[in-house]
């Protein structure tokens, strides 16, 4: 019988998935309409080449927890609800799954992620703004 290693960074995101009922694009932009929190943590340099989202608020995944959790003094204040649906994106969808799996340990029960990320998103023909962004620090 074989061993496997439940080390590395696969196996972490794996762990963190199983907890995620994850979306495709059309169900994170109909978790929006119905108010979820949609959450981009791509970088300046992502969101400027691939658009930004209708909707989302812009947080930097080092300050992720503080700004969501409800219990924080430094969250944002579309985080008072522990149950609130809060959808995180990155570019393709694995560091996304990382952070909604964090959010979840905060006690965000509803916290999820966008699978395949931005990347997604556009290939379902989903559209991008040039709204201003909502940058949260």
């Amino acid at each position: 019988m074989t061993t496997v290693d439940l080390r590395g960074v696969d196996a972490l995101l794996a762990r963190a998935r199983e907890g995620l009922r994850r979306l495709d694009p059309h169900e994170t932009r109909a978790a929006v309409a119905a108010g979820a929190l949609l959450v981009d943590t791509r970088t300046d340099v992502q969101r400027e080449s691939q658009g930004r989202l209708p909707g989302a608020i812009v947080i930097d995944r080092t300050v992720l927890e503080w700004r969501l959790d409800p219990a924080s003094p430094n969250r944002i204040p579309e985080a008072g609800d522990p149950h609130r649906v809060i959808v995180v994106v990155c570019r393709q969808g694995y560091s996304s799954s990382l952070a909604a799996a964090s959010l979840q340990a905060v006690g965000l029960t509803n916290a999820t992620d966008l699978a395949g990320g931005v990347e997604a998103w556009l290939a379902a023909g989903l559209p991008t703004t040039d709204a201003p962004e909502d940058v949260r620090f």
